[in-house]
């Protein structure tokens, strides 16, 4: 709660609680690595227990007009580990704390056992947000195009890039000038020209 209060003092607009990927919260859900046998392990309501705390202590700190998000692995990707089923449990209590978007992740606190490709968590994002919240959709989402689509369809209500904005960091003006985005103010002014003449000598599009 400390650090929700710190992220709005410093005028952050979102905050994210990252329970995926084999991070604490993400060791509680799993029942590959919660072993507990008190109140925080065994059944599934024991082992949500300390990401519901979270989230309460987080939500209670953070202003209520800003968007709350929680990142979840949302299966194991191994035998006996947290399920997808599990999560669409999951969202629903998290959704009655406050909790505004979930992004869907997977993996973690095993070998996975998923084999990574284009799109391959995008199914996580649409099964999430058959639950009644928004989802954010991540992994291998590799073109404007595709990430349209996946708006478009309904499968998430977001979008996430990280390695892909890290290679290129004008992606997002990429993105918007692949959608049929007319402006050209955005570009960074050392590229701005060159993209202007380039449209208009292949016929792209013709700048004003």
């Amino acid at each position: 709660s400390d650090a929700a209060r710190r992220a709005d003092a410093a005028g952050f607009d979102v905050v994210e609680i990252h329970g995926a990927h084999g991070y604490l919260i993400n060791q509680f859900l799993s029942p590959i690595s919660n072993k507990r046998t008190d109140r925080y392990g065994g059944s599934l309501e024991n082992r949500m227990r300390f990401a519901l705390e979270v989230t309460e202590a987080v939500r209670a700190a953070w202003p209520a007009h800003k968007p709350l998000l929680m990142r979840i692995s949302t299966t194991d990707g191994a035998e006996g580990g947290w399920t997808v089923e599990d999560s669409l449990v999951l969202a629903g209590e998290l959704k009655a704390r406050g909790v505004d978007a979930i992004h869907t992740s997977s993996g973690g606190v095993a070998t996975y056992g998923l084999k990574p490709a284009p799109l391959y968590q995008v199914g996580f994002s649409k099964a999430v947000r058959e639950t009644g919240i928004p989802t954010v959709a991540v992994g291998l989402i590799n073109s404007p195009e595709e990430a349209e689509a996946i708006l478009q369809k309904g499968e998430a209500d977001l979008v996430a890039f990280a390695r892909g904005a890290l290679e290129d960091p004008n992606w997002p003006v990429h993105a918007h000038h692949a959608l049929d985005g007319a402006e050209y103010d955005l570009w960074p002014k050392q590229a701005r020209l060159r993209i202007r003449d380039k449209d208009r000598v292949l016929g792209i599009r013709q700048p004003a």
